[in-house]
């Protein structure tokens, strides 16, 4: 990595700083202006009001609002999250095991938006003027009015139920046992330890609910693309290397779709970030263990240490895309090293 990313990322770093400070006490406020009491929630019917208050104080529900941000916020910066009070488990522990399985879904959802959007967007092009084009431009509109959870639904109803191909609850086969977790993404650890079937298994859990995220993305590439490269392809440059005899395909890789992709990898970091919101959803209609689920049971039962973290968890994450995309942004338009 250049001095250059370095320094783009170190300024990333500072900036991120206030946002998620920001962000930490907005949550924690609004949590705590909501009328609901988790601690009465979470207690059995027959629990006293001594029971009540003994266990307000013992998650620090029994100071003042500012005390308890203070408090909660020197745990965060010790890696400490807390003990949920629904769960009665570490906040940590739970983060850990749920956030990988969300990281894999993600990753799965971006690779096959992005490859499918910029097939279909270079495809798009070629076909500039032509029927072909306004059958795929006339998809994607009709791809981009229907939402993310709609998408898993109808996936679910084509491909488990009316040809059941693809399984579409949980994230591993019942008949399999998940192995002890080693770095957390499932599809890693059955690699590292030998194990096809749970990796096969896996990987045909996670196809359904990523083509569904997938779908979201896909069309907004496909379009951002091809208007990229109409506007790219009237450049002088390009007119140059047609007349030194170039053939289009070579003018079209090497030159053209170069430039073309910085409008496009900008629109990939912003739908990366907005596909964490999405997995919500998603993760709820398939049964994914992830961290939707995790703040769908947090919010449900109001389970402020784990909605507290979820919440800064996606943050953090959609701050770190912001960053990775900036750094590919100076990888690719070299005139940005100049001006940072």
């Amino acid at each position: 990595m250049s001095r250059i990313a370095l320094l783009l990322l170190f300024r990333r770093t500072l900036l991120a700083v206030p946002i998620l400070l920001c962000v930490s006490a907005l949550v924690f406020l609004v949590l705590r202006l909501l009328p609901a009491d988790p601690v009465a929630m979470s207690l059995p019917p027959g629990a006293t009001a001594d029971d009540l208050a003994r266990l307000r104080q013992s998650f620090g529900l029994d100071r003042a609002i500012p005390v308890q941000y203070v408090l909660w916020l020197g745990k965060i910066i010790t890696g400490d999250f807390g003990t949920s009070i629904f769960f009665r488990r570490d906040v940590g522990e739970l983060i850990a095991r749920a956030l990988p399985a969300t990281l894999e879904l993600i990753a799965a959802g971006l690779l096959l938006g992005i490859a499918a959007g910029i097939i279909g967007g270079l495809a798009m092009f070629a076909w500039r003027g032509r029927t072909g084009e306004q059958v795929l431009d006339l998809a994607t509109s009709g791809l981009m009015a229907i939402p993310e959870f709609l998408w898993a639904i109808v996936l679910i109803l084509l491909f488990g139920v009316m040809w059941p191909v693809m399984p579409f609850i949980g994230r591993l086969g019942s008949g399999l046992v998940q192995p002890a977790p080693l770095t957390g993404f499932l599809l890693i650890d059955s690699v590292i330890i030998g194990r096809l079937d749970v990796f096969v298994s896996a990987l045909r859990h996670l196809m359904l609910p990523a083509m569904a995220l997938a779908i979201g993305i896909a069309p907004l590439i496909m379009r951002v693309l091809r208007s990229s490269l109409l506007d790219v392809i009237q450049e002088d440059y390009i007119t140059q290397a047609r007349l030194r005899g170039i053939a289009e395909h070579t003018i079209l890789v090497r030159h053209a779709l170069r430039n073309a992709a910085l409008p496009t990898i900008s629109l990939i970091g912003v739908q990366a970030g907005f596909m964490f919101g999405g997995t919500v959803l998603v993760e709820m209609i398939f049964a994914y263990p992830g961290l939707g689920n995790l703040m769908v049971d947090a919010v449900r039962n109001h389970d402020l240490p784990v909605i507290q973290a979820v919440a800064l968890i996606y943050c953090v994450l959609v701050l770190g895309i912001n960053a990775a995309v900036d750094v590919i942004y100076l990888a690719v338009n070299p005139k940005l090293r100049f001006a940072t």
